[in-house]
């Protein structure tokens, strides 16, 4: 459920929405990656798949972050992450089938922007409490962007890497759901 906290839903009920949201991203990618890694040998259209899903989870998440959270910040930074995420599952669906450097740049550009748009959504939530995780997650995930841009470069490139940015994320969703639970009590 939508919670618009424009309207004057109070913080503590926005953060509990995005502490419900957060705990569940926070589980998909585990769960993602576990699946992605016991099927990533080579790139087969069930690793594509697998590689398209995780933006496409990113678009719905950041739609219903949007729509919970219009007072902890302005939905449209969620927005833009919105298009880029659709751009990017768009974009490995076609690199795909060109092969692995072209899926890691694919994934490299995604992180870089999707992380630069998680840093500054976490930078404008900082009253809401719980963003730190948030914020260092948003610019881990453009230095690690940039290194899967090197890594497609290799003599022998592994979506491996790409698929393990996954658990660091999960960890910094996690985290920030425990720290948002002060704000969520009202605290």
């Amino acid at each position: 459920m939508a919670v618009d906290v424009s309207s004057g839903t109070s913080p503590a009920t926005a953060a509990s929405a995005l502490r419900r949201l957060y705990f569940a991203r926070a589980a998909f990618a585990l769960v993602w990656a576990g699946v992605t890694f016991a099927v990533a040998d080579e790139l087969s259209p069930l690793t594509v798949a697998l590689l398209v899903l995780y933006p496409l989870v990113d678009v719905a998440a950041a739609i219903i972050d949007a729509r919970t959270s219009r007072g902890a910040g302005s939905p449209r930074l969620l927005y833009v992450n919105v298009v880029v995420s659709l751009l990017a599952a768009v974009g490995l669906a076609i690199a795909g089938s060109a092969g692995v450097p072209a899926a890691l740049r694919v994934w490299g550009a995604w992180a870089v922007v999707a992380g630069l748009v998680q840093l500054f959504v976490g930078v404008t939530r900082r009253r809401l409490g719980g963003q730190w995780p948030m914020i260092i997650s948003g610019g881990l995930s453009v230095l690690a962007g940039g290194s899967f841009f090197a890594a497609a470069s290799a003599a022998d490139p592994a979506m491996t890497n790409a698929i393990g940015y996954a658990i660091p994320g999960a960890i910094f969703f996690l985290i920030a759901a425990i720290r948002l639970g002060r704000t969520a009590k009202g605290n």
